[in-house]
């Protein structure tokens, strides 16, 4: 059985701890740069925590939300442009779907599908 097994948080033999810090970068990078080059099971797998931020930013009030969004993000820089420039963006329009992925190619040495995913 199958029962709390998320098939995209599966990375080979990573702790938790380690699948936690490495999305919590991957976020903090999507919302300093607006895009990030990475293979597609790790974009997969950040999409649900980008989309949560933008909505907890949108809908919630502003300390709850900085307090929300600085569990997950990790530089104030990446905070203060989520909440100046991403989220305002979004602000009423859609509750999901702010990010796109774009295939690149096959990674040289382990054939990993690389992608760009980035906000829309």
């Amino acid at each position: 059985m199958r029962h709390r097994v998320r098939k995209h948080l599966k990375f080979n033999n990573k702790t938790f701890a380690h699948r936690d810090a490495m999305q919590r970068n991957l976020v903090t990078a999507l919302f300093l740069h607006k895009s990030v080059k990475t293979t597609e099971k790790r974009a997969k797998s950040i999409i649900s925590i980008v989309d949560g931020l933008i909505n907890v930013v949108n809908n919630k009030d502003e300390m709850n939300a900085i307090r929300q969004v600085m569990k997950t993000v990790y530089t104030k820089e990446a905070s203060i442009e989520l909440f100046t420039n991403v989220a305002p963006k979004y602000k009423g329009e859609r509750t999901s779907g702010f990010t796109r992925i774009i295939p690149i190619k096959y990674r040289d040495g382990d054939n990993a599908k690389l992608v760009k995913l980035e906000l829309v």
